[in-house]
């Protein structure tokens, strides 16, 4: 059973004088030297209570005094904007999408990336994807974890109108939200999915967008979003907003969503579990009537959908000290499965396990070596070892859900989860496209007839084909002579 833990419970038993299991120094640091972190609230407070304790506690172990400050989701790319500008701030910062657009202002972390695999095995390849520009050779951020974005159902409805199981594809979508609102009134939006300016929105329209076959960019990078497979996702758009939507969804931000679905007003939603868990701890009785689907598939039979969160960290250029950053990485990776507890004389470790259980299973490891037995010291044993044990906790949900298997979908969640850039990397233009919400404003436009679909794909085009210029020139992005 998961055990309660606080930021007091921690430090009590580090001031006791008993070892870090996984803390032990990597180097000793100089004495006053600080790390200044900034990340964002965390949709699942336990993880926020379980990472600042970790960060004092890594501090003690290695000299380093550390201050973690947390913001709004939303607050996240502004505040970016603001330290890169005046060049002073915090010396990492995270962020929940690929932050491509930063690279020319954050450190090259290949030496970090090289230390974590040495020892856990190779990441994923939806981190690299969304960490490394080919281009310039770069990993401008480092991640160490992932968010799926399944589709979040309410089964009673689903299962009112002929669809027990969910709806599998676009189209059973469209035609169960338009029973839902035929048949429940009081479901204010059948099926929720944002057209805002706000990162969900940037996940729901691009998993739109690329199961009809579209995608901004092509693999080497050339714009090729004016097609007519896109045009036919932004013509489903418009009748999905239309026949199965509201207006609402044009102003939500990232926390919409979530309430509408535990407050019974839509049926349908493409996010995390974080809607779920919220439920669970509030104990609201919809809970057990929340279950999960994989993204849909599209006409053409592709089922892709962006991940959820992309937590990714950079160290600035202006960053006061770097090696305590990545030292500080290191070991968080160190610690995503092991006990953070504590090591006892009869070495039995006690405690509270690391980071994915902290985030009662919203953090997915970017290494999934980082989940094996620490009896396994072989990189590539320890990844294929840590690739089994995610299936495993996800089959009987250690957080009580019921029916213990509900989250079981997110086992496959890597075959259908991918990177903002795909089928191309997340390189700096995509990363700008992503924070002006291009895709969510075409969207938008189309479904509120300020333009037709074919002219408001046209007007996105011209956007894109812009920014993916303004890198090229500056030497980040490559591609052009297929542009469309």
């Amino acid at each position: 059973m998961f055990k309660a833990f606080t930021r007091r419970s921690f430090l009590k038993a580090l001031g006791a004088g008993v070892a870090l299991g996984g803390l032990s120094p990597i180097r000793t640091f100089g004495q006053g030297q600080s790390l200044n972190i900034l990340t964002w609230s965390h949709f699942v407070p336990s993880y926020d209570v379980w990472f600042d304790a970790y960060a004092q506690a890594w501090g003690q172990a290695n000299n380093v005094s550390v201050t973690v400050d947390h913001i709004s989701f939303a607050d996240l790319v502004p505040r970016a904007n603001a330290e890169v500008a005046a060049q002073e701030g915090h010396d990492v910062f995270f962020f929940l999408a690929p932050p491509a657009a930063f690279e020319p202002e954050v450190l090259d972390l290949k030496d970090l990336v090289d230390t974590v695999e040495a020892k856990h095995g190779p990441m994923v390849p939806l981190a690299r994807n969304s960490t490394f520009n080919p281009v310039t050779n770069k990993f401008f951020a480092f991640s160490d974890n992932f968010v799926p974005d399944p589709g979040d159902y309410l089964k009673s409805k689903w299962e009112a109108v002929g669809f027990p199981n969910g709806p599998s594809n676009w189209d059973e979508l469209l035609q169960g939200g338009i029973a839902i609102r035929d048949r429940f009134p009081e479901v204010q939006i059948p099926v929720g999915l944002g057209f805002s300016q706000d990162i969900d929105s940037n996940m729901a329209t691009r998993a739109m967008l690329w199961t009809h076959g579209g995608s901004i960019q092509d693999q080497n990078e050339n714009v090729v979003l004016n097609s007519p497979e896109a045009l036919a996702a932004l013509e489903y758009g418009v009748r999905l907003f239309k026949e199965a939507m509201s207006p609402a969804v044009l102003s939500w931000n990232a926390a919409s969503n979530n309430q509408a679905l535990n407050a019974g007003q839509t049926s349908y939603i493409l996010n995390s579990i974080s809607a779920y868990r919220s439920a669970q701890a509030n104990q609201l009785p919809i809970a057990d009537d929340i279950f999960f689907v994989p993204p849909m598939t599209g006409p053409t039979g592709i089922q892709v959908a962006s991940e959820h969160v992309m937590g990714t960290w950079v160290i600035w250029k202006f960053a006061k000290n770097p090696d305590s950053a990545k030292a500080f990485f290191a070991s968080l990776v160190d610690n995503y499965s092991t006990t953070t507890g504590f090591a006892t004389p009869s070495g039995t470790l006690e405690g509270q396990r690391g980071a994915v259980m902290n985030s009662q299973l919203y953090n997915f490891p970017s290494y999934p070596g980082s989940l094996a037995d620490a009896s396994v010291t072989d990189p590539a044993a320890r990844a294929q070892a840590g690739a089994a044990v995610i299936p495993t906790l996800v089959e009987e949900d250690p957080f009580g859900s019921n029916p213990p298997n509900k989250l079981a979908v997110l086992k496959d969640a890597l075959a259908w989860s991918t990177n903002v850039g795909h089928p191309g990397p997340a390189n700096p233009a995509i990363g700008e496209i992503f924070d002006t919400f291009v895709l969510p404003d075409m969207f938008a436009k189309s479904a509120t007839d300020q333009l037709t679909p074919a002219q408001a794909l046209a007007e996105a085009h011209a956007r894109c084909k812009e920014i993916f210029i303004k890198w090229r020139e500056r030497g980040f992005v490559t591609g052009g002579e297929g542009d469309k």
